[in-house]
């Protein structure tokens, strides 16, 4: 893993952002004291067959690509900002302890700047890359492909993902986030294109808005190789967890209100969503509603406040939830979460709005936040991750048993599982 130094940047215009790391972390503190990721580097031992000897060659061919220079647009080379924030500058704002700005107009990032590269995940078989969708203002991706479906030579749903972070930490570079995208890519399998959007305060709401339309315009441009030979664009899914969620969100309605029909459908994990009445859960947490009353001025400046329909999509002033231009919702919350109820309720409203698609919603009781990222190793964690690849993977029940047949014709003591 690639210990990035702390990110300093300058609040301003937007513009390039190669000198950024993004990032992205819960919505409650407390979470973002996790442990350190293990890393284990576990080499099957193969049988001497057929099987075996490919899966030998394509593992030597992986390492010799894992040798070779990463190119000068991969995220992973480009270096973090020095930190420009001296003795002689204040802190005149700071969010919990993952963010500061400093009286010259510096940005700390405490936390979510370690970044690690794109490499062959031998856990899950999926190899992963990095695509620049825009130089202009440094928009890119992490692509994540598993190899076998590859070799199987059969067309894979697609899902375009935002991480979570409260719209100013993390990114997909992250050894929190890539690792959860590997997981996705290799269970579904599916074709995987996690965004690295804008942060602010940088760059303030709407950019990342702005970049997550961005991202779904050069996806369906099937710009990228494995996009155009791999991806099945009648499955094409948005997910995120807690912000990016919310960013999801904004991206499907707009897609409704400008008449694209292209998303089947979107999974909002943990979404960090408001509203300026408390509502559930939120009603013993007065704190924690003042802390993301902060936050959201924070990142989205312009904002009327906590109704405004970006942040409140149920607000008596949003558009009604019966434009959003997809056909399938899957709502993720978690029972010990301060946003369970915000999620319930968009559920519900949803489900009554006249939309015309299908709505579903899964509940992990005694759960915090996020669990699922920052604690893959649970068994509560391993159940909702499979839930969602089963829902980006629905219909590919076809793809599967291409895949296992393609495979037992060459050992016949290959399984999926």
């Amino acid at each position: 893993m690639k210990k990035a130094p702390i990110i300093v940047g300058k609040v301003g215009k937007r513009g390039n952002r190669g000198g950024e790391s993004s990032g992205n972390s819960c919505c409650r503190c407390l979470y973002l004291n996790r442990p350190a990721r293990r890393h284990v580097d576990v080499v099957p031992r193969h049988h001497l067959s057929l099987m075996g000897l490919i899966q030998n060659l394509l593992l030597r061919f992986t390492l010799f690509y894992l040798s070779l220079p990463l190119p000068k647009d991969s995220q992973a080379n480009v270096p973090s900002a020095t930190n420009t924030a001296g003795d002689a500058t204040d802190v005149v704002f700071e969010i919990f302890d993952w963010i500061r700005i400093y009286s010259d107009g510096s940005v700390e990032r405490l936390v979510g700047t370690d970044v690690v590269p794109p490499s062959f995940d031998l856990a899950t078989g999926v190899v992963s890359k990095d695509a620049v969708i825009d130089s202009s203002i440094g928009l890119s991706a992490r692509l994540y492909l598993p190899v076998n479906a590859t070799a199987a030579g059969i067309k894979l749903p697609i899902l375009i993902y935002f991480h979570g972070g409260a719209f100013c930490i993390e990114s997909p570079f992250s050894p929190t986030f890539h690792p959860h995208l590997n997981n996705l890519s290799s269970l579904g399998p599916l074709l995987a294109v996690s965004v690295n959007y804008s942060l602010a305060p940088e760059h303030p709401l709407p950019a990342a808005y702005e970049d997550s339309w961005a991202a779904l315009q050069w996806v369906l441009s099937r710009a990228d190789p494995w996009l155009a030979s791999r991806g099945d664009f009648r499955r094409l899914y948005i997910a995120g967890d807690s912000a990016g969620a919310n960013i999801c969100h904004n991206l499907a309605m707009r897609a409704g209100e400008e008449g694209l029909v292209a998303i089947k459908g979107m999974a909002l994990a943990h979404p960090f969503f408001t509203g300026k009445e408390p509502v559930g859960s939120e009603l013993e947490y007065v704190k924690f509603q003042e802390g993301i009353d902060r936050i959201w001025h924070f990142v989205c400046p312009s904002t009327t406040g906590l109704d405004d329909q970006r942040a409140n999509p149920v607000s008596e002033t949003a558009p009604s939830l019966a434009a959003l231009g997809c056909e399938r919702v899957l709502v993720a919350v978690a029972g010990n979460d301060v946003l369970w109820s915000r999620g319930w309720l968009y559920y519900e409203k949803l489900r009554s709005s006249g939309w015309l698609g299908n709505a579903e919603i899964i509940d992990t009781p005694d759960a915090e936040h996020d669990f699922h990222v920052f604690h893959p190793e649970t068994e509560k964690a391993a159940a909702l991750t499979k839930s969602l690849a089963a829902f980006f993977a629905t219909n590919s029940s076809t793809a599967l048993t291409k895949i296992s047949s393609f495979f037992k014709a060459l050992d016949p003591e290959f399984s999926l599982v």
